[in-house]
């Protein structure tokens, strides 16, 4: 089978959109399929099989985000397309629509149907502070938008619940199927966390709260800082790590507080050895869908201790893998000491890391193509 992504981010872009499309085509190359990925120019690329670049712009948008470009008819007539036989968009805005074009003119050359799937990643309209519009016209276009782009597909994937309920909210009626991101459960199993704390000056006893992400204003770390500073006081021996880099670094390094450290962004090969470091990962934001961090975290066999979010009631399983709060300094730090007891601790950190079987790469990458060979038998298409 030949299976085409149409992604606004991709690799060494670090999110969870890139991370998991990366995934998702490893997986099914490993199941003996070719998988094309159509993704924005990034200043950092390097070379890779099976990727092609379409036009971007970085002026004006975060460096690691380069903003898509509708390609000239010139760059469209060079990119393998016509012999697809699936177009699998990762975004409802401008990839949506590639995507969607590209379905419509490969069924035509083809003289059959080549399905069009989307997956509906992110609550969009939590990241309008991007963008110069009003907030309730910028709401409105974005719902109306992404709501069309999922009727317009033959089928509509989501990672988690939280998020079909957005496409409800935003109007879409439809079918939906809950595909969870997937994470490669070997390279975190693998990982021993040897030498981070000394890399980072974090004393070998001490316990270790780790975030990681994004530092940007969808995140709530304002709230996470006051939390951990209300455990330290509390526990003063305590140490987070802050992995990432954003917009709002430099404001919370100066209202940090003691016993905070803040990595940077890191290589991803580096994440399974830090999360392995981790005695918690801890999460304030109230924004997330369903990212590859907290799905890594407990691949680690890192309870998370997580805002009410999205995500965080798919994912945590209150009092098993980990321990969910609301989202004020007080709730997440009192849940955060309570995940953090020695008699409590080792056995949330056994089944964390059992809870995230569910999201091996091997088994999430199957349901991928099982979906796909459904779409293509309902076309009497190539199997």
């Amino acid at each position: 089978m030949r299976i085409g992504f149409v992604t606004a981010t991709y690799l060494p872009s670090r999110n969870g959109v890139a991370t998991s499309s990366s995934l998702f085509a490893r997986g099914l190359r490993d199941l003996g399929h070719e998988v094309r990925i159509f993704a924005p120019v990034h200043p950092a690329q390097q070379p890779e099989a099976d990727v092609y670049r379409l036009p971007s712009v970085s002026w004006g948008a975060p460096p690691d985000y380069p903003l898509l470009l509708w390609p000239s008819r010139a760059v469209v007539a060079r990119l393998p397309l016509f012999d697809l036989d699936i177009v699998h968009s990762m975004h409802p805005f401008l990839a949506g629509q590639l995507a969607a074009l590209w379905s419509r003119r490969i069924s035509a050359q083809r003289g059959r149907k080549v399905p069009l799937v989307f997956t509906a990643h992110t609550q969009y309209e939590q990241y309008l502070h991007y963008a110069p519009v009003p907030q309730r016209a910028g709401t409105s276009l974005i719902r109306a938008h992404v709501a069309a782009c999922a009727r317009y597909a033959d089928r509509v994937l989501v990672p988690g619940r939280a998020m079909a309920q957005t496409l409800r909210r935003y109007g879409y009626a439809g079918e939906i199927v809950t595909l969870p991101n997937p994470v490669n459960l070997e390279s975190f199993a693998a990982a021993s966390g040897a030498g981070v704390r000394a890399e980072y000056g974090i004393p070998e006893a001490a316990p270790l709260v780790l975030s990681l992400g994004r530092l940007a204003p969808e995140k709530n770390l304002d709230t996470l800082l006051l939390a951990f500073q209300e455990a330290r006081r509390r526990r003063p021996e305590l140490r987070l790590l802050i992995v990432g880099d954003g917009p709002s670094r430099a404001a919370l390094t100066a209202r940090a507080g003691t016993g905070v450290v803040f990595a940077g962004s890191v290589p991803y090969a580096r994440v399974p050895e830090l999360l392995a470091a981790a005695d918690v990962f801890l999460s304030a934001s109230e924004s997330e869908v369903l990212p590859m961090s907290m799905i890594e975290a407990l691949a680690s066999g890192a309870p998370l201790v997580a805002a009410h979010s999205p995500a965080a009631l798919d994912l945590v399983q209150d009092g098993h893998n980990g321990l969910l709060s609301d989202a004020t300094p007080q709730g997440l730090a009192d849940k955060l000491l309570g995940a953090l007891e020695p008699g409590r601790l080792p056995l949330l950190r056994q089944q964390a890391r059992a809870s995230a079987r569910a999201y091996d790469v091997r088994a999430r990458s199957a349901d991928l193509l099982a979906l796909y060979r459904e779409l293509l038998g309902e076309g009497g298409a190539h199997t």
